[in-house]
């Protein structure tokens, strides 16, 4: 007849096992979760810088032709980097008749209201400003 022995050497039990399994899968869950939100901020930081980026070219090409810019709104694209981006520029007059404010606005096509840059400048009147 076989004798069971309860052997007192110290060790872990299966429960004490599984739950120290469950809190390192629950902690490598957790890490992965906070890596791929990295991953997506990081994404979305180079897409508002090229979209700064954008703005910033639109109003120095105004500045560098001396354009008069008509009142009203203009759009149009400029790829930068990677990224397609579209832009709106709002141009409206000011209290000095020598000078015209210009909203920029840059966003992704397919989310147009979601604005990823907003750059404001002004423009002068090249006629006016030799007087």
């Amino acid at each position: 007849m076989a004798t069971w022995q309860h052997n007192n050497s110290p060790g872990f039990t299966l429960v004490e096992v599984l739950v120290a399994m469950t809190i390192v899968a629950v902690s490598l869950l957790a890490a992965l979760r906070v890596a791929t939100q990295g991953t997506h901020h990081v994404g979305e930081l180079q897409a508002r810088m090229f979209a700064g980026w954008v703005a910033a070219d639109r109003l120095a090409e105004h500045h560098a032709r001396g354009d008069w810019l008509p009142v009203g709104v203009l759009t149009g694209a400029q790829r930068q980097g990677n990224l397609e981006l579209g832009w709106r520029e709002e141009v409206s007059s000011t209290p000095n008749a020598a000078f015209r404010r210009v909203d920029i606005f840059v966003f992704e096509p397919a989310q147009a209201s979601h604005f990823l840059a907003h750059s404001v400048g002004f423009v002068v009147n090249p006629s006016e400003s030799r007087r």
